[in-house]
């Protein structure tokens, strides 16, 4: 036999083997770098194992949250509402100042004023201007002279006015004014004095004639006399009335239910 012929033939009891050579037909022989690691059942993945995926898959954008501080305090207390924070500006602002009720008196200098402190000295309490019109504010020890000078030597020829205010809770209740005015100086002046109550004043009739029915009306509405006034009685209201309307403590509806009764024949005027 060939040479060729003694290779190809089989062994004797079985069939031949493949040279080592040579892989048999359906096997796959691997490569040393392919060997798995004795630790491992799959290979280590590479970088390199799958560009194509790595390449057509796009990271996912990032989600902005907002930052921590932004957030609202949770409230202390479990299920209590949580608060809005004060307005800062709100809180900075200052408490409006009271306003007063009208403009504040000013003092009131002049040569009369002058005179009229170097004659009385502490007798003028008070010399102001107040919307442009003087007065003065006299203790009642001096009001009866100074009306005489102011008449007799500064020029105030007429009295414009006598009234009154009542002032309840003051120890002398009542301010009794004089308005006066002088036609020479085209000048107005107005003269206070307090009186407490009960206590009555001289009539200032003898100086101007005009101050007999204006202190008639004082007495009539405030119930303050006059001493060595010629006619002292009511001059509105019947002289049996009881009670002088301008007090404070008469009532705006207040009336003398009596005489109403006795002169009128009714129960109510009102």
């Amino acid at each position: 036999m060939s040479e060729e012929t003694k290779s190809s033939a089989p062994p004797p009891g079985g069939e031949p083997k493949p040279p080592a050579d040579k892989p048999s037909a359906g096997t796959v022989q691997s490569t040393p770098s392919e060997k798995m690691s004795p630790s491992s059942e799959k290979p280590a993945a590479t970088s390199s194992e799958k560009p194509a995926a790595a390449a057509s898959e796009k990271p996912a954008a990032p989600v902005e949250k907002p930052p921590v501080a932004a957030k609202p305090a949770a409230p202390a207390t479990a299920g209590a509402e949580a608060k809005a924070p004060a307005s800062p500006a709100a809180a900075a602002k200052p408490a409006a100042p009271a306003k007063p009720a009208g403009p504040a008196p000013v003092p009131w200098e002049s040569p009369l004023v002058s005179r009229l402190r170097t004659r009385h000295g502490s007798g003028v309490i008070e010399a102001s201007t107040y919307l442009g019109q003087n007065y003065l504010v006299l203790e009642s020890s001096v009001t009866l002279e100074t009306l005489q000078v102011l008449h007799e030597q500064e020029g105030f020829d007429y009295c414009v006015d006598i009234t009154a205010v009542h002032y309840p809770k003051r120890e002398k209740p009542f301010d009794l004014v004089w308005i006066l005015y002088s036609f020479a100086k085209n000048d107005r002046l107005r003269v206070k004095t307090m009186l407490a109550d009960g206590e009555s004043f001289p009539s200032s009739y003898p100086i101007w004639p005009t101050a007999n029915w204006l202190e008639r009306e004082v007495y009539d509405m405030f119930g303050i006399k006059f001493d060595g006034h010629p006619d002292m009685k009511r001059i509105l209201l019947p002289e049996t009335w009881e009670g002088h309307p301008l007090r404070k403590e008469y009532g705006i509806t207040q009336q003398d239910s009596k005489w109403v009764q006795i002169n009128l024949g009714i129960e109510s005027g009102q």
